[in-house]
């Protein structure tokens, strides 16, 4: 039988005498995660035996908190795929994400995606979860992925990235020669409209807004360091496409692929606090090696 999540605290002098309903809310419990716990199978336990949110808590209780059982997402089926796992606790997975992987399955690509394989890892390991990815990647990039292990962690970690606390940095080769060392692009995104799949800098988009650092330049690209501020869809291709570098592999944004067939672009570096035991957390990944064999070529 999977084990269901849970939360469980022991309750100290500061919190003794509050209601569980408020010392729940103050621990970002949300209204709709009580009303699934209440008629949807979960259980609140006060040393182990069960009470309703009006119990008023006292000093060495030790409050649990079971969550109901989560489904499947409907569609997707899990799948035994090899996944790079850089760190994993019962809360969240950190997995290092190879170019030509879907994060979801989409109707091209109904099958082999991320989203897959970790319902194939959940079900090998009896772990009681569905796929909830905080931060997803277009298929062709590279690099880490931030997962959540339950939908209340996916909850904590949409919170963190409004309030700009999970962190990306990138690694980039963008075609042509940066002039500029440093810069930033701040133009809205939105999608383009002969197009389901493209976006575009357009005056109606939302606002988006990209950091980079030139790293080296080289005879035919740019090796660039980017950190992004806001998370729109092909957020660094768009915006380096409308400075007049699109990224080297990047044909759906005017890159030359005669180098990479895939945007040259990896998630290398994550950062975020997490979102239990309150730790900075930092998580690198190196350049895979088609990226590394391109500037090995042009360093020898």
């Amino acid at each position: 039988m999977q084990k269901r999540f849970q939360l469980r605290w022991e309750i100290d002098e500061q919190n003794k005498g509050k209601l569980i309903k408020q010392f729940l809310h103050e621990k970002e419990i949300s209204r709709t995660a009580l009303t699934d716990i209440k008629f949807k199978g979960g259980n609140i336990l006060i040393n182990d035996a069960e009470v309703t949110v009006r119990y008023s808590l006292k000093k060495g209780d030790i409050l649990t908190v079971i969550f109901p059982a989560e489904q499947s997402s409907e569609g997707v089926r899990g799948e035994k795929i090899p996944l790079e796992i850089l760190f994993e606790d019962e809360f969240l997975l950190l997995v290092n994400k190879p170019a030509g992987m879907s994060t979801i399955p989409s109707r091209e690509h109904p099958s082999g995606s991320l989203a897959n394989g970790l319902l194939g890892y959940y079900q090998d390991r009896n772990i009681q979860a569905t796929s909830h990815i905080v931060t997803r990647l277009d298929r062709d990039t590279s690099g880490i992925v931030l997962i959540a292990k339950h939908r209340h962690v996916h909850h904590l970690f949409s919170k963190q990235q409004q309030s700009g606390k999970v962190k990306r940095m990138y690694e980039a080769f963008a075609g042509g020669i940066i002039q500029e060392s440093t810069g930033t692009i701040e133009q809205p995104i939105g999608r383009k409209l002969d197009s389901i799949i493209e976006r575009e800098v357009r005056s109606d988009g939302q606002y988006a807004c990209t950091h980079f650092q030139v790293l080296k330049r080289y005879t035919k690209y740019t090796h660039i360091e980017l950190q992004l501020e806001t998370g729109r869809t092909h957020q660094i291709r768009v915006h380096m496409a409308y400075i007049g570098h699109p990224l080297l592999g990047d044909d759906l944004y005017g890159g030359n692929d005669s180098i990479l067939k895939r945007q040259a672009l990896h998630c290398k570096k994550l950062h975020f606090v997490h979102p239990f035991t309150g730790r900075e957390m930092d998580f690198i990944a190196p350049l895979p090696k088609d990226m590394q064999t391109i500037l090995q070529a042009n360093l020898d």
